[in-house]
């Protein structure tokens, strides 16, 4: 059973996609940005933009029935590889303990220049 967790987003019915999707036991979170409506949170901070994402999804997966701790695979793409670290702190401050796989690459921009990364989530509900 396909299940669909919307954030709300009017650009999900726009480009036709879901916050997150859960297929039995597995929960794949969309390319998830510091956009809160038309405002972008973190203007020009990249550890404050990736807390607020990593909130964001938080949110998306309890809506999924699942935790952080269901997390197995993080994708981050940034605009400046240059600044890895604070998404890095950020990363690790929830996933210290957790330690899912992590991939972190440079990406040459988003669907707003503003943005400084945009990231993507897998989680396996044991």
């Amino acid at each position: 059973m396909r299940h669909k967790i919307s954030s709300g987003s009017p650009w999900e019915d726009i480009v036709g996609y879901s916050r997150a999707v859960r297929v039995g036991n597995i929960i794949e979170v969309a390319g998830t940005t510091a956009m809160e409506g038309e405002v972008l949170v973190g203007k020009g901070d990249l550890h404050a933009q990736t807390t607020f994402i990593f909130k964001k999804i938080e949110k998306a997966l309890e809506d999924a029935g699942a935790t952080l701790h269901d997390v197995v695979r993080t994708r981050m793409y940034v605009t400046d590889i240059s600044n890895w670290e604070a998404a890095g702190k950020a990363h690790a401050d929830f996933f210290k303990h957790i330690k899912p796989v992590a991939t972190m690459v440079e990406v040459s921009r988003l669907i707003n220049d503003e943005l400084l990364i945009e990231i993507e989530v897998s989680a396996v509900v044991e």
